[in-house]
This record gives C-alpha cells, sequence and structure tokens, in this order.
C-alpha cells in the first residue's frame, strides 16, 4: 500500500507515502471525546511531502454523527446541538464529490466542490487540526469555523455562529479558539497572495474513471496505529 518513504522525514520519523488509487480514511474525532464520530473513505490522488490530495466519490458511503432521536444535527437548533446526545450515521455523500488538499503540519485542509456536470463552485477552507497520519489513513479535529473561497478569489468566514456556540459549550477553550482564528487569518493571507494549492489549478482536475468508490470498513471507529 505505500509507495514511498520520505528520506528526509520531519521530527525524525520516516513517513510513508501512499500510491495514487490508495483507499485510506479521512476522520475527526470528536471534539472533548476523542472517539471518531466522522469518517470518509476516500481515493488518494497525490501523496508526498508538500501535499496531501484525496478524492470522495460520489455515493461514497460515510460516517457522520446524528442526533440521537434520528434527526439530521442541522435540525437541531443551535442552542442544544452540541449538548444533546449524538449517535454514528452511515449514509452515502450526496451530490458530486469532493477533492481535499492538505499541507503537512498546517492548520486547515482545502476543498473543491463542483457541481455534476463539473462546473467549478468554491474553495472551502476547513479549519481543523493538523492531521495525524496513521496507517490506513489521517485523523483531524474539527474546528467548526471555516472559510469559502470563490472563482473570483473573493471570501467570507463561514459557520461564526456554530464557532461560538462550541466555546460558550466547553468544547474548547479560549485559547484554543484564538490559534483557530489565527490560524484562518494565516489561511486569509495565503488566500489573497493566491497562493497554494489556489493558484495549482486543481480545479481542473478528474478523477480516474478506473477508481472504484471505496468501501466503508467495519471497523472504521478503530484506534489509530
Amino acid at each position: 500500500m505505500t509507495a514511498d518513504v520520505d528520506s528526509s522525514p520531519r521530527n525524525g520519523r520516516q513517513r510513508h507515502f501512499w500510491a495514487p488509487g490508495d483507499q485510506v480514511l479521512w476522520r475527526y474525532r470528536g471534539n472533548g471525546t476523542g472517539a471518531v464520530h466522522i469518517c470518509r473513505p476516500v481515493t488518494v490522488v497525490r501523496d508526498d511531502a508538500e501535499l496531501l490530495a484525496v478524492w470522495m466519490a460520489p455515493d461514497t458511503p460515510v460516517v457522520r454523527p446524528m442526533m440521537a432521536d434520528g434527526r439530521p444535527v442541522h435540525q437541531e437548533p443551535l442552542a442544544t446541538r452540541y449538548r444533546k446526545p449524538h449517535v454514528p450515521s452511515v449514509e452515502r455523500w450526496w451530490g458530486a464529490g469532493v477533492l481535499k488538499l492538505a499541507r503537512p503540519d498546517e492548520a486547515w485542509s482545502v476543498w473543491l466542490f463542483w457541481d455534476p456536470d463539473w462546473r467549478f463552485r468554491s474553495w472551502y477552507v476547513n479549519l481543523e487540526e493538523p492531521l495525524r497520519r496513521w496507517s490506513s489513513g489521517v485523523d483531524s479535529e474539527d474546528h467548526f469555523l471555516d472559510i469559502s473561497v470563490h472563482p473570483d478569489r473573493s471570501w467570507h468566514w463561514r459557520d461564526e455562529d456554530e464557532f461560538a456556540q462550541a466555546q460558550a459549550d466547553g468544547l474548547m477553550s479560549a485559547s484554543v479558539a484564538a490559534g483557530v482564528r489565527a490560524a484562518g487569518r494565516r489561511a486569509i493571507r495565503v488566500i489573497r497572495a493566491w497562493g497554494a494549492p489556489f493558484r495549482d489549478g486543481w480545479e481542473d482536475w478528474r478523477p480516474d474513471p478506473r477508481w472504484p468508490v471505496p468501501a466503508l470498513p467495519a471497523d472504521w471507529a478503530r484506534p489509530a496505529e
């Protein structure tokens, strides 16, 4: 499954890279719980010392939280959304696929969205913990606050209300929240300078039609090893 080894590893450890076409898991742990509550099987597009790029295909089986009474999370009022119990739900990814790009040690990933006819819609900067690699994928923790970037290079903050509610509910400390906001400002500097990955032409990328839709393993929540 591994494609290469970084001969100049960060932190004194060798990093094994996946090959294009390998299938891995892109997971998020619950804020404050440490338990995996989001899992997305994806196909590796590129993996090297500079960038991990993966493709989440339409109709991929994914795990996401739902309210314990069976309702989608977004149907719960924000004031109680994070305080009421959640349970995992396995669903099919709807709509067009998503290309996800992440640079090592960066506190965000950049997602590209298209319409079903491959008309490019936007980039989405997902603020999160830097990805932690393990044998079968990558893990992170979502930080609620996000940024949308449009083809005309305009941008705006997203989910400010969720970010504020997460702090009010004790899901992140004031110091962590300040770090998240600082990471967002760093991302905005990249956007304004039109740095990587925005300048790199990923909006013209297309998946290999031979790639199958990845399966969701039964042990999708297993500890990272």
